[in-house]
């Protein structure tokens, strides 16, 4: 096929190996960045068509027209790194990786899809391929889709599986991570583009390591003035250990609660992920002295890394992801229009089936790969780094890395009352034991705090008990819940949370 043929209509993303398939597909690699990866694309898309996308190693959410078949092509990376969401409006398929690009459509209706808003309530974040749009819908993780100008076809081309190969060592798999840590962070340190570049540190062994292996000038964390919660000091350590620069931000209450309408509005749709807030934070901190920032994302569902992981699952049971926050009973005590048949394991349980038979750790982190990173984690990374104008790397979340993760049983993950211990031990190769087998460690917000404080809180209640809110949720359930929560019951908080960054995000969006 000719590249004369194909368009690229949408591309956002990184080309991690842009060198090799310059060399490969026989595109000049003196060309600027925007030109080379167009030209990149097409020249993959015509030679390999979908195939493209296991050659293809990076972030990317890309829209490809083919004249000669007259169809248009979306496809999203592997583990949706970037976001892409579609909808068909006036016979045409609107797609972006910005949700409100397609809402502000004047041929678009907004209408508020409250099925998604009952399983927000319970898991905290968007999960599945629906939004809180009706007719908006997003291109899940490992898949394409394909408009030939009637309708739209969804297929996937890429399931997280887990097929642990037990004739390796643990420090066998422990070298091959090493290598593979390598050999991608030597495409990035390869990138003359990017001559600078700075880490995220939160001082556990994921941005340790990635700190330890990449090209990062220096480190960044938050900070917070709340005792139990401010971990920026084994961040400096570890970043002194290694001879990195460093730089903390440390966050306010009342500079948080500023920020959060921003960060939700951005968002595109609301995320009960109260780090979000502290992310954008760190990433406009980030934006004074450098552009390009690196991130250690994945290797906590690539290689087991939440206590979640641990805990064994009944086999009668549907595992609901690592993280969901009330059950179905406190879900319809809180809703107006409660639907029955909206159930919390519909988005979940397809897949699970799909995986059963495979060990339980397997079958765990391929649904927290396919529905929670996506849906929580990189929604959070992805929003508030282009926000703020600063582009985020993440090498871990690399498909040559998840490869070598798939391999590895779950007593090189589980091993030694540590977590991940084959990449920790990995990790050691670069640092201290006592950095690579720290204990995990992440940006803990003290919002649990603050949200109960009636110093910065005034808004909270205000939208909770607001017009707004009655539209939705049973005011006496709502009251019963700020009461419990300010009266001291602080594991309320992420309900409170959640249900607050729903009604801050409708009130700006509606």
């Amino acid at each position: 096929m000719e590249t004369a043929t194909v368009k690229i209509r949408y591309f956002s993303g990184y080309i991690r190996n842009w060198r090799s398939l310059c060399s490969e597909l026989g595109v000049n690699p003196e060309l600027n960045r925007e030109q080379r990866e167009e030209e990149i694309l097409k020249a993959a898309f015509s030679k390999w068509r979908m195939e493209m996308m296991s050659r293809i190693y990076g972030m990317f959410a890309i829209a490809i027209f083919d004249e000669a078949e007259n169809k248009l092509y979306i496809v999203r990376d592997q583990v949706g790194q970037k976001q892409m969401f579609y909808a068909v409006v006036g016979g045409e398929l609107l797609c972006s990786g910005d949700i409100d690009a397609i809402v502000s459509d004047s041929r678009f209706e907004k209408r508020l899809n409250k099925r998604m808003l009952q399983q927000y309530l319970f898991y905290g974040y968007p999960i599945g391929d629906e939004t809180f749009y009706e007719g908006i819908f997003k291109l899940m993780p490992g898949h394409y889709a394909v408009w030939d100008g009637k309708e739209v076809s969804v297929n996937r081309y890429f399931m997280p599986l887990f097929k642990p190969d037990k004739s390796k060592s643990v420090d066998e798999y422990a070298e091959k991570i090493r290598a593979t840590v390598e050999e991608i962070l030597s495409e990035e340190k390869g990138d003359s583009e990017f001559p600078y570049k700075e880490s995220f540190l939160s001082g556990g062994v994921d941005s340790s390591y990635l700190l330890a292996a990449s090209d990062a000038v220096a480190a960044n964390t938050v900070g917070y003035g709340e005792e139990g919660f401010d971990e920026s000091s084994l961040a400096r350590q570890t970043a002194d250990i290694l001879g990195k620069g460093f730089n903390v931000k440390t966050i306010t209450p009342e500079e948080y609660f500023e920020r959060l309408p921003e960060v939700i509005d951005k968002m595109g749709q609301p995320l009960g992920d109260a780090s979000a807030v502290a992310f954008s934070i760190g990433c406009k901190a980030v934006r004074e002295h450098a552009k390009v920032v690196y991130s250690g994302e994945g290797i906590d569902e690539f290689f087991g890394g939440y206590n979640a992981h641990k805990r064994h699952i009944p086999a009668e049971w549907t595992y609901l992801t690592c993280s969901h926050i009330m059950s179905g009973d406190v879900v319809k005590s809180l809703m107006r229009d409660f639907d029955e048949t909206v159930k919390p394991e519909d988005p979940v349980k397809e897949l699970w089936d799909a995986v059963k038979g495979d060990d339980e750790l397997a079958q765990k982190l391929t649904v927290d790969i396919s529905l929670w990173l996506e849906g929580d984690i990189y929604l959070n990374t992805d929003r508030t780094s282009t926000a703020c104008g600063v582009e985020l790397h993440t090498p871990f979340s690399d498909l040559r890395l998840f490869n070598v993760a798939a391999k590895i049983p779950a007593e090189y993950k589980f091993m030694n009352d540590q977590n991940k211990y084959a990449f920790r031990k990995a990790a050691s190769s670069l640092l201290p034991d006592e950095v690579a087998f720290r204990k995990k460690v992440g940006f803990p917000v003290p919002v649990r705090c603050w949200l109960g404080d009636s110093r910065y809180n005034g808004d909270v209640e205000k939208r909770l008990f607001s017009e707004t809110s009655k539209k939705f949720f049973n005011e006496d359930a709502i009251k019963e819940l700020w009461t419990s929560f300010t009266g001291g019951e602080a594991l309320l908080w992420n309900r409170v949370y959640a249900l607050y960054a729903f009604l801050l995000w409708y009130d700006l969006k509606f």
